[in-house]
């Protein structure tokens, strides 16, 4: 292994802490085909989605949310009011402004945070990490709280088959903290974005190109289109290649990795990407069956899922993958630390 992974005398930061919220209420399989022309074994098959949980009506993006960040915040066994900094990953904001995390900072009680919203889709969890963990790093702060977050049934297409059986709603949240003596935290990171692909997967009504109106509505401009065959092919294969040279300029090959958590999108891209890198299965975290795809929030509760599972252990070598609508590719590779 390469030496960047030991100790270096600068600050680092880690993950000292993981927390999950997704509303109670499921839309099962069985539930979508009384709604579109599907059924359970052609969405089992071809997405591996079995159910995915949705909110309420009423209930926003930032209430998972801030609901993610109390149960992280309650396991660190730090107070909202210790944090620096909140950063929301998401694409389905309360509003245009404020920034979701305006409203989290208010509902959790972190009268001492600043923060900010990023948008990058599905791979805004991980972008969401590294600025993080470059407030730690820079000395300036001492506990950040990353949240990944959408209510992505807020932009869905229930008529649509193709785009309503893949989404559901969730949060996930992590806090950085600077790492003990000894600790490693966060090693590296490999991000990517690509505009050409903007069209594969966007939605068009909104903003300031297409402001809403009656007229936009009607062209259901404010639903998620995606063309599903060439996001597919992108996927796997920008996820395999910048982790590939992630992994190769630390001196490092799959073999080496204890965990692979990747973007929960498909669980066919999931394990055509894990071929590609010759990852085997039993170092893949999946839950796409209970969740469905959660944008923002994949990455952070495949995390509490491992965590559950016992798959999450100190000192393991982690590497996370992404990919979402822009193109947004990422990747992060970190040592887990508690």
């Amino acid at each position: 292994m390469s030496l960047e992974l030991k100790p270096r005398n600068t600050v680092r930061a880690k993950i000292s802490a993981v927390g999950a919220y997704v509303p109670p209420r499921l839309l099962t399989n069985a539930d979508l085909e009384k709604m579109v022309a599907t059924n359970d074994q052609w969405i089992t098959e071809r997405t591996g989605i079995r159910q995915r949980h949705i909110v309420d009506k009423g209930v926003a993006t930032s209430d998972l949310a801030a609901e993610a960040a109390r149960d992280c915040l309650k396991k660190a066994g730090v107070a909202a009011s210790d944090l620096d900094a909140i950063i929301v990953a998401t694409v389905t904001p309360d509003m245009f402004f404020p920034a979701t995390a305006c409203l989290v900072q208010e509902k959790i009680g972190a009268t001492g945070a600043w923060g900010f919203d990023l948008s990058a889709a599905c791979s805004g969890f991980i972008y969401a990490l590294q600025m993080g963990a470059k407030l730690i790093e820079s000395g300036a702060h001492k506990k950040v709280l990353v949240i990944g977050a959408d209510v992505m049934s807020s932009i869905i297409d229930y008529t649509d088959r193709a785009t309503c059986i893949l989404f559901g709603d969730g949060a996930g949240a992590v806090l950085l903290e600077p790492c003990a003596e000894g600790e490693v935290g966060l090693v590296d990171f490999v991000h990517e974005i690509d505009g050409s692909g903007a069209s594969s997967l966007y939605m068009p009504g909104g903003g300031s190109l297409h402001p809403s109106t009656a007229e936009t509505v009607a062209n259901k401009e404010h639903y998620v289109h995606q063309e599903g065959g060439a996001v597919f092919k992108v996927a796997v294969r920008k996820m395999s290649e910048l982790s590939e040279t992630l992994l190769t300029r630390n001196g490092l090959t799959p073999a080496d990795i204890d965990l692979f958590i990747p973007h929960q999108a498909n669980q066919r891209i999931i394990l055509s990407t894990a071929e590609k890198l010759g990852m085997p299965e039993e170092k893949i975290v999946i839950n796409i069956g209970e969740y469905g795809n959660t944008t923002a929030a994949t990455i952070p509760l495949a995390m509490h899922t491992a965590l559950e599972q016992g798959r999450l252990k100190k000192d393991g070598l982690i590497l996370l993958a992404s990919f979402g609508g822009g193109y947004t590719i990422g990747t992060t590779l970190l040592r887990w630390e508690f």
